[in-house]
Order: structure tokens, then C-alpha cells, then sequence
């Protein structure tokens, strides 16, 4: 059985036998969305979250301890991972970018985005690029009419491939989409692009397309740079009914502002990031965690949440008739009671950061 083939089959077989969603009962004393966000976080309370950067981020500077709350951390990242840990019930808090909370209410699973973080406005970077499988004859993005691209329905990946598209003035039916989701890692991508099983596949652009390259690019494996525009929305999100837990929205409150100085510490902490988490944990080599922690960042959490939901609107725009999914309105998936929590924890961080070095 072909190698990408497998990996959709395993992941369809997951969503399929997963136990089966929470009835949409709310419970005595469930706040309401409009609601103010509670202050006191109650004695007892456990945020489960999936950001394993964040959590070496939060132990290694002591805030877990600070906090008047338990995370429980848990290794899950990334959309699909996410999305089955929300339908199992298993996780409040989800990390990726910005396309699974789109799917998540295409899945009918209603979840609300608490925190919203990109590249700042203008910087010349993207985090996907195109990969060319050896022998795909591409040269340009304009040689992509007529071939196999990957494509994954449930992540940004799938917007980046149709932006693409769309910028090259390229029909869809025009090309053959492989229906194959992404893996954290890009390591189904990158297989499936040195197989010949697709010809393009957009990839990380930070150590899985380094890697690609690195381990193909003398049978002939390329990249190409996407066309200009933003593919760097990166979301905090929860279902709505950890929000209504009036416990966990205290705690959720607190943990989106010091996801906010976790981003500002990490953009101004890159080495120290880099061997703590990446060469520590990840067991990476130094020159590829500096690699890596350069394409993810540095990440900005913008104030006003305005050019966000403008941002999420165009996913949805593109990927909704792509997918046979209806449009919706982008605002419905923001909590903006949040909306400026982390940008404020970030400057707090900023302020503190030479105190912080000096001792």
C-alpha cells in the first residue's frame, strides 16, 4: 500500500472509531459567552494544554509554579491532533495555525479563538514554501497546472496550496489535489514528494524544508517560494465549553496572558530557546534548532483582532467552495473578551526582560 495512502487510511480510521462528541447539555452555572471573563480563579482548577514548546517555556522560567491553577500539559500540536483531542474531550487548550478552528465548526465542533499570533506586519517571511518532487519537471509555480499536489482539507496547508493557485491564475480542476493530511514533522509530505506519489507539497519552511532538500536535492527535489501573502496565522483556541466552566475561563485568562509573555520572551530569547527546547528536548543538533526557532519566529499578538478575523475570513472564503463547506462569518470564532490579553502580556514581558537578564 503506498505510503501516503496509509497515512490518510490511519488517520480517517481515528476520527471514525473515536469516542463519540459530548452532548451539548450546559450545566447549571455555565457562564454565558457574552459574559464578563471571571477574575478569581476557584481552588482545585486543571487547564489541559497541548503546546509542548510553551510548556518548556513555562517550567523553565517557574510560571507554572506562579500560577493559581494546574496545567496539565499535553504532548498534542498541531490541527488534526488537536481537533480528535477536542472531540474525545481530552484537552482544553489547543495550539496551531489557523485553519483548524475552521474545521473544527465545519466538524461541528464549536470552539472560539483566545489568542491570535503572526509574523509582525511587513516581515519579509513566510512559514510554508512549495516543495517540487525530483523529476516533476516544475520550474516555476506556473508548472503546476496539470499535476498531483497535496493537499489536506483540515490544515493551512490546504490554504496555502489554493492561495497559490489562485495567485497563478490556475483553476483547481485544472491540477489534482491528493487528499493527504500533513504530520507534524512534514515527514509524510517529504516521503510522499520522493516516492512520486504527488509532485508539489507546500512544507514547512523552516527544517522540514531544509531536510527535503538536504536528503533529495541531488536527485533533483527543489522548493519555490509561494506567492506574496500572509500564511503565518498562528491561533490559541478552545471548545466553547471550557469557556463556559466559569473555573477554567478565570484560568484560561490568566494562561492567555502569559502565553503572551511566553512570545515575547521567546522572540527576544532565541539561543537560549533553541538549546533548551530544541537541542534538550527535541534532541536536535544546535545548527537546526537555531534553524527552526529562526522560521517559526519572531511572533507578534496584535491588540486589535480586526486584520485577524479579516485574515480568517479569507480561509474560509477560499477553502469553503474548495471543500464543499459553507462560508461563515470569521467573527463567530473569536472571543473577544480575550482579544487584547495576550498583546498586554507580551508588552509586560518586553518591559521585564532586561530585569529579568540581569539577575
Amino acid at each position: 500500500m503506498p505510503f501516503a495512502l496509509l497515512v490518510a487510511l490511519s488517520i480517517g480510521l481515528l476520527f471514525l472509531f473515536a469516542p463519540a462528541r459530548r452532548a451539548k447539555v450546559a450545566p447549571a452555572g455555565a457562564l454565558s459567552l457574552d459574559a464578563p471573563l471571571p477574575v478569581k480563579v476557584p481552588a482545585g482548577v486543571v487547564l489541559r494544554v497541548g503546546d509542548p514548546v510553551n510548556k518548556w517555556i513555562f517550567r523553565h522560567l517557574g510560571w507554572d509554579k506562579r500560577l493559581p491553577f494546574r496545567i496539565e500539559w499535553a504532548e498534542i500540536t498541531g490541527g488534526p491532533g488537536v481537533t480528535e483531542a477536542f472531540h474525545a474531550g481530552a484537552l482544553d487548550v489547543g495550539y496551531g495555525a489557523n485553519v483548524p478552528p475552521i474545521h473544527a465548526k465545519w466538524s461541528g465542533i464549536p470552539v472560539r479563538i483566545v489568542g491570535f499570533g503572526q509574523f509582525p506586519q511587513g516581515a519579509a517571511k513566510a512559514l510554508y514554501v512549495i516543495g517540487i518532487a525530483p523529476g516533476a519537471h516544475i520550474r516555476s509555480l506556473r508548472d503546476l497546472k496539470g499535476k498531483r499536489i497535496a493537499f489536506s482539507r483540515s490544515q493551512v496547508q490546504a490554504q496555502v496550496v489554493l492561495q497559490t493557485l489562485k495567485a497563478e491564475g490556475i483553476d483547481q480542476r485544472d491540477v489534482s489535489l491528493v487528499e493527504l493530511p500533513s504530520s507534524i514533522g512534514g515527514d509524510v509530505y517529504t516521503s510522499a514528494l520522493a516516492s512520486d506519489e504527488v509532485d508539489a507539497a507546500p512544507l514547512g519552511a523552516g527544517l522540514v524544508a531544509h531536510h527535503y532538500i538536504t536528503k533529495f536535492g541531488d536527485r533533483g527535489a527543489s522548493l519555490l517560494p509561494h506567492p506574496r501573502f500572509r500564511d503565518s496565522g498562528l491561533v490559541l483556541f478552545v471548545p466553547e465549553s471550557v469557556l463556559a466552566d466559569p473555573g477554567k475561563a478565570a484560568a484560561l485568562r490568566l494562561y492567555v496572558e502569559y502565553w503572551g509573555k511566553a512570545l515575547a520572551w521567546a522572540n527576544a530569547h532565541p539561543e537560549e530557546l533553541a538549546r533548551g527546547y530544541y537541542v534538550g528536548v527535541r534532541g536536535l543538533p544546535i545548527d537546526d534548532a537555531r534553524l527552526q526557532v529562526h522560521a517559526l519566529g519572531p511572533v507578534s499578538a496584535p491588540e486589535s483582532w480586526n486584520d485577524a478575523v479579516d485574515f480568517e475570513q479569507k480561509a474560509i472564503d477560499i477553502l469553503g467552495p474548495a471543500t464543499g463547506r459553507p462560508k461563515f462569518d470569521a467573527a463567530s470564532l473569536f472571543d473577544r473578551r480575550f482579544e487584547a490579553i495576550a498583546a498586554h502580556g507580551m508588552k509586560e514581558e518586553q518591559a521585564c526582560t532586561p530585569c529579568r537578564d540581569e539577575r
